[in-house]
């Protein structure tokens, strides 16, 4: 995921006087932006895909360092012509589009500046090497051309791993590599995806049914194709990978300080991935101190339903839910069951908070088999109206005694509706240029606004029993830990032992989900940060609302708001939310 900072970058900044200025900022403006939506769909496959676009079909993208390297050159580029636009000449709107793309740009050349950003490819939930089997579930398969463009990827696959893998030789001699424990049974985890016959691969999945646009023969021939190719290319990349990761990276890994501080130029990353991700200015000490006081004050409350619940304290009604086995699905099926049946429930809310809603639907699926051992209980993938593909709410079946029901409810909201499906969807559905529709990400508010959408499930009567409050409570906190957790590993040298002992004492969290948590905080830096940061600011903003329209408030008409710009950054946000604020009250 893209993640997106607030400041320019010395090097951004010193191309403003490089350049001459335009005549018309509007046409100027127009013109550059669509240059780099082009640029971007140029090169990026994936992206060109999920908008329906079929110039890069059979292509994956390129992995190499000087494909790299020449596309901060471009951004640079175009840096260098928004710089001598006059952004005060641009009607309100194009000052916001202007504003966001441009910050965008900006994060990407900053971030090149340092080697984690140019040679890192992969943490302990995925790499490159993730991106093949999940491409069954993001591509059209309509027409022989779909499944054409499948197989050429298929076969392009072993030119595109090895670029991932010569990339990753260079973080190995950087010192670079992840540490030793988080990435423990990467190999195991990922031989699953080649353990079997061709045809019983995820990789075949869709040869598996003819769709009636295709002949009888045809389709063979395609059959016959994909069992040769995985065979001959795939399966042997994989063993590449095998290979390269246990003679040369797991040797390398890290030991002693998890964090990234104990690399080279890894304290200045950090800063760098702190401001980058929240898109504010704050410090890792201020992110620190914030965490603890959110910490402090949910604790409280978690107190409180712990005594409504009859318990004497909250680590004895903690204890008491982390054991009784009436808290948990017996079956996988029974825990998809569960969740599925309380997305429609939910489903039945949306109209109540929203006055958009988007026609993208989504479904709710297990984690395939491959990713589900040792990752998180659950998450997005966003989908597509032009390639057919819904948004999935994808639900951890593994592990059963460590996916509590009562934590289901808070799950739900955030990840599917009114979370990031609700929110993800509309945007790739508003009257906004494809770039802002489609290229932008700020994970400070997609991830604060999935934090927020649990909260609203207090509204929805969700979570009715003291066990779903303690859930919520134990989601609220789990994020506020975060942003103690990571800071700790990364800034202050703290050990895993550490975070997880943290964790453990906060939240409601099973030991198994702390354990996943901690080793994708280790292994991400920075990107835990951004929940609660967001979170806390949509909610502010809802209470500058509430108190400045009165009964004139409208829920609806509010959510609406926050969401009708896309992903911003909390800053652009914020300045949205006041002048909406000054329109309803006629100002």
């Amino acid at each position: 995921m893209y993640a997106i900072r607030l400041f320019a970058s010395a090097a951004a900044a010193a191309l403003v006087v490089a350049t001459p200025a335009l005549a018309d900022p509007v046409d100027d403006y127009e013109e550059v932006r669509e240059d780099i939506w082009q640029w971007s769909l140029d090169n990026s496959p994936w992206l060109s895909e999920s908008v329906g676009d079929r110039r890069n079909d059979g292509k994956l993208d390129d992995l190499s360092i000087e494909d790299y390297d020449r596309q901060i050159a471009k951004t640079r580029e175009f840096l260098a012509r928004l710089n001598v636009i006059d952004e005060s000449a641009l009607p309100a709107d194009l000052r916001v589009d202007y504003g966001i793309i441009k910050t965008s740009l900006e994060d990407e050349v900053e971030g090149s500046a340092y080697d984690h950003s140019r040679y890192v490819l992969f943490t302990n939930r995925g790499g490159w090497f993730m991106s093949l089997p999940s491409l069954a579930n993001r591509s059209p398969f309509f027409t022989a051309a779909d499944y054409e463009s499948y197989l050429q990827r298929l076969e392009a696959y072993p030119a595109y791993n090895a670029q991932g893998i010569e990339r990753s030789r260079v973080a190995v001699e950087k010192g670079l590599t992840q540490a030793c424990e988080p990435m423990e049974g990467t190999v195991e985890r990922l031989s699953t995806l080649v353990a079997g016959a061709p045809e019983e691969s995820v990789f075949y999945g869709p040869f598996r049914q003819k769709p009636s646009t295709i002949d009888d023969a045809q389709w063979a021939a395609f059959q016959a194709r994909a069992r040769e190719t995985i065979a001959d290319d795939v399966y042997p990349a994989y063993e590449d990978f095998f290979k390269f990761y246990r003679g040369e990276y797991e040797p390398e890994c890290r030991t002693g300080a998890p964090g990234v501080a104990a690399t080279p130029g890894g304290a200045e990353y950090y800063d760098y991935v702190v401001g980058s991700y929240t898109t504010t200015d704050m410090t890792a000490d201020e992110v620190h101190q914030l965490g603890l006081s959110e910490v402090a004050r949910i604790r409280a409350e978690m107190e409180e339903v712990a005594a409504e619940a009859g318990f004497a304290s909250r680590d004895a009604y903690i204890e008491h839910l982390r054991t009784d086995p009436q808290y948990y699905a017996k079956t996988p099926e029974e825990l998809m069951t569960y969740a599925s049946a309380l997305a429609k429930e939910i489903d039945g809310w949306m109209p109540k908070l929203f006055g958009n809603l988007p026609r993208q639907p989504y479904t709710v699926l297990p984690i395939p088999a491959a990713q589900a051992p040792g990752n998180t209980t659950a998450y997005y993938e966003r989908g597509s109206l032009e390639t057919g593909q819904p948004g999935i709410y994808r639900v951890n079946t593994t592990e059963l005694d460590q996916r509590p029901l009562f934590e289901m409810p808070a799950l739900g909201v955030h990840e599917a509706v009114p979370g990031h499906h609700h929110q993800i969807a509309l945007q790739q559905e508003l009257d906004l240029h494809p770039l802002r529709r489609n290229g932008t990400f700020f994970t400070a508010f997609v991830e604060g606004w999935g934090l927020y959408s649990e909260r609203l499930g207090i509204e929805m009567g969700l979570y009715d029993t003291p066990a779903k409050q303690m859930g919520r409570l134990s989601y609220e906190m789990w994020r506020a830990t975060r942003l103690v957790v990571d800071t700790g590993l990364h800034s202050k040298g703290w050990t895993k032992q550490q975070a997880v002992d943290f964790m453990t004492d906060n939240t409601a969290l099973s030991a198994g989900n702390i354990d996943a948590e901690v080793n994708r905080y280790i292994t991400w830096p920075g990107q835990a940060l951004a929940y609660k940061i967001g979170e806390l600011k949509i909610r502010e903003l809802r209470t500058r609302a509430e108190e400045a329209l009165g009964s004139e408030f409208d829920l609806r008409a509010f959510h609406d708001a926050v969401l009708e710009n896309g992903a911003v950054p909390l800053d652009v946000l914020e300045a949205h939310i006041d002048r909406w604020i000054a329109g309803q009250m006629g100002g």
